[in-house]
């Protein structure tokens, strides 16, 4: 707008009294690199034309009709900020969080200054989802403490990961490797990290036609899927205390409770299979009606937005 409209004036309105959105709150603290970006931000924001005003909430400290009567033109660009639910039974146990709440956390959003997750009291956690948040949040519970204390994570958030118990974190996908939802850069460095052991299950990656089509038409897919492949054949070096299992075609259908009742003590996972969709054309997972218990105490839902 500045750069096409040399009488454009912008303002830019925040309900968090600091700019910069989810490259403050939801980059995780080990990729400056991708923070970079705020200088770009910041060299906009140092503009005549262009004004900041944080701490102010739609629809409480103005109104949309108020912005309407006010400006030329209002953009809404806040993103999506609550998550999407899985609706099945146990969701609202102890120790089931999403990867946003997690991730907002340990970046020092000031929604999440109260959060506390229990990392004290289990050995195991489980992240549903295989996308690049998944990755995240299971690369901070399984990085080495003194990697991430170089990091501007906040100190509480590294304290409380410091004393943790966690040395499993599996995730865990409706789909197969051919379809994990990452990207290669993410995933080439959570398969890198010291002293964790990486676990895939040889028979998770036998590819049928399906699977070299699809690697056929992406360059990225393919590119996940060999990651994948030449960690679980090659193997790694194993002098660790903690893994990272890759779970491939299992869907959760309910979380069960730990002998107090009230936090999950296992998710309770079915066993998928890929079928052609016929409307999408893409493989999607049906389940077969075989079933497994998964124990964990801590459970991360990596499932998308709304």
């Amino acid at each position: 707008m500045l750069k096409g409209h040399d009488g454009a004036q912008v303002d830019i309105i925040d309900r968090l009294p600091t700019p910069f959105g989810l490259v403050r709150s939801g980059v995780a603290p080990d990729h400056p690199e991708t923070k970079i970006v705020v200088n770009q931000f910041s060299r906009v924001a140092a503009n005549g034309r262009c004004s900041f005003f944080g701490n102010v909430t739609l629809g409480r400290d103005i109104s949309l009709s108020e912005l309407r009567k006010t400006y030329h033109a209002v953009v809404l660009a806040y993103g999506a900020e609550s998550d999407r639910s899985l609706g099945i039974p146990g969701e609202d146990l102890k120790g089931i969080h999403s990867a946003r709440e997690f991730v907002w956390w340990y970046n020092g959003h000031p929604d999440m200054c109260d959060f506390c997750p229990d990392l004290k009291n289990t050995e195991s956690a489980v992240v549903l989802g295989q996308g690049n948040v998944a990755l995240d949040v299971a690369r901070i519970l399984l990085r080495c403490k003194a990697e991430l204390a170089t990091t501007d994570i906040t100190d509480y958030a590294l304290d409380a990961l410091r004393g943790s118990t966690i040395r499993k974190v599996y995730l865990v996908g409706r789909r197969g490797p051919v379809q994990a939802a990452c990207t290669a850069k993410e995933l080439r460095e959570i398969l890198g990290l010291k002293n964790v052991r990486i676990c895939i299950k040889a028979a998770d990656l036998v590819t049928t036609p399906a699977d070299e089509e699809e690697m056929r038409n992406s360059r990225i897919q393919r590119r996940v899927y060999e990651l994948l492949s030449k960690t679980a054949h090659g193997g790694n070096n194993y002098n660790g205390q903690k893994e990272l299992h890759f779970v491939f075609f299992r869907k959760p259908i309910r979380f069960i409770p730990a002998e107090n009742g009230s936090t999950v003590g296992a998710v309770q996972l079915e066993k998928t299979v890929l079928k052609g969709d016929e409307v999408t054309g893409k493989q999607v997972a049906a389940g077969t009606g075989e079933f497994e218990d998964l124990k964990c105490g801590l459970v991360l839902k990596s499932i998308g937005y709304k």
